[in-house]
């Protein structure tokens, strides 16, 4: 990944800006992505059952594929609001569509922050107003859309690239936010990303389905799927490459494997911000029967409270990550695994096909004070290998979400 020198103002045909609305009392709170034309649009959403009215709303608005325009405000989820919180969502459609001169279903709308609490519409649709005459394609534009959509978070989540594609220049930018609340069927966590290749609406959903899988759908802070999350992509085309319009084609395979590493990208980073988090842990499970088996294991062990506390502890207390790959639902031989354990760096065997292995226990808890941590299972059972990513669960983070409204 690109350093931050260019960012989502970057891609060709896009304008952008990040406002203070007055939701929040100190920090800029409303974003707004423009594509000058009509976007190849897709989205993946929460799996909670328990529903923002912007999911809703942007739920049916992406169903036709297309999109011109991402408004979003941070300080308020607007879930569990009713018809007062449904109002507000539209109002920001409407306004958005109303400024732009697009029209309403080209408009996705997402909101974050604290649940059950009234929606300010009229702060809001005042924002939006302001917002679209300054939108603009300078990088700082782009920084400022960044940090418009943070809540807890202590840092801006960007990514950028460039590719080719069709002998063009292909651009694509990305911005995420999310902190806490933060779980696997994504998390109170937002990314957008925008890109001015040429790509059929159909195929742009697919790609972005299938990434989903491998980056947001695999990480984890705290266990809690939010009301909220979604991952919106739009693609205007402007980079003037021939459509893709087929998933067999060499073009589709490298435009996918972009988004996966910009995705991957964006969801390490949300990580790494985790609240109150000192650690980040890679999980790898390789030689599986199957991938997604290996991401059920993952899925298991990365949100295992007694995983994350050991982790924090620097105790390397490797029956936990055992336990927890036990309690995954799946058929699990520990007596074939072999099991790694320590930082980025360096990796200590504890487990050999079942059998613990003697090591220096100072020497572990010495590699274990590092902030970049990495777990590896080997089931020893096939050819398959998946990766995760979660943090530690600190003290830090339990005073923090105990007055989280106070």
């Amino acid at each position: 990944m690109a350093s931050i020198v260019n960012n989502i103002a970057s891609v060709k045909g896009f304008t952008c800006w990040g406002a203070h609305s007055g939701v929040k009392s100190m920090r800029r709170d409303l974003a707004l992505i423009y594509s000058e034309v009509p976007a190849s649009a897709a989205a993946v959403f929460t799996q909670n059952q328990v529903v923002a009215e912007p999911v809703k709303v942007s739920r049916e608005n992406v169903k036709n594929g297309i999109a011109q325009a991402i408004v979003c405000n941070a300080g308020n989820a607007n879930a569990c609001t009713g018809k007062q919180g449904m109002d507000g969502a539209m109002a920001m459609v409407n306004t958005t569509a109303d400024e732009l001169k697009i029209p309403r279903e080209s408009v996705i709308v997402a909101s974050t922050g604290l649940i059950g609490e009234p929606f300010p519409t009229e702060d809001i649709v005042g924002g939006i107003k302001e917002i679209v005459p300054k939108l603009s394609n300078r990088t700082s534009a782009g920084t400022l859309c960044a940090n418009a959509i943070l809540t807890t978070d202590t840092f801006a989540k960007e990514g950028y690239m460039e590719f080719e594609i069709d002998g063009k220049q292909i651009r694509m930018a990305g911005i995420g936010k999310g902190s806490g609340m933060i779980h696997p069927n994504m998390a109170t966590m937002l990314s957008f990303i925008v890109c001015d290749a040429a790509i059929e609406p159909k195929l742009l959903q697919k790609a972005l389905s299938e990434s989903n899988k491998k980056s947001f759908n695999m990480i984890t802070v705290d266990g809690d799927t939010s009301t909220n999350d979604m991952v919106a992509v739009m693609c205007n085309g402007k980079a003037g490459n021939k459509e893709i319009t087929s998933e067999k084609s060499e073009d589709y395979k490298l435009f996918k494997a972009k988004l996966e590493e910009m995705m991957i990208h964006l969801a390490k980073l949300i990580v790494s911000d985790g609240e109150g988090a000192s650690k980040f842990v890679e999980y790898t499970v390789k030689n599986s029967k199957t991938e997604d088996r290996a991401r059920v294991f993952i899925r298991s062990i990365s949100d295992s409270d007694l995983v994350k506390t050991a982790m924090f502890g620097r105790d390397p207390n490797w029956g936990r990550i055992v336990a927890a790959a036990g309690n995954a639902g799946q058929d699990f031989d520990y007596t074939k695994v072999d099991l790694y354990l320590g930082s980025s760096e360096q990796q200590i065997q504890v487990l050999k096909a079942g059998t613990p292995q003697s090591y220096d226990r100072n020497f572990m808890k010495k590699l274990l004070r590092e902030s970049n941590l990495e777990v590896i299972m080997d089931l020893n059972e096939g050819k398959r290998t998946a990766t995760g990513w979660g943090s530690d669960l600190t003290t830090d983070y339990i005073l923090f979400n105990s007055v989280y409204t106070t």
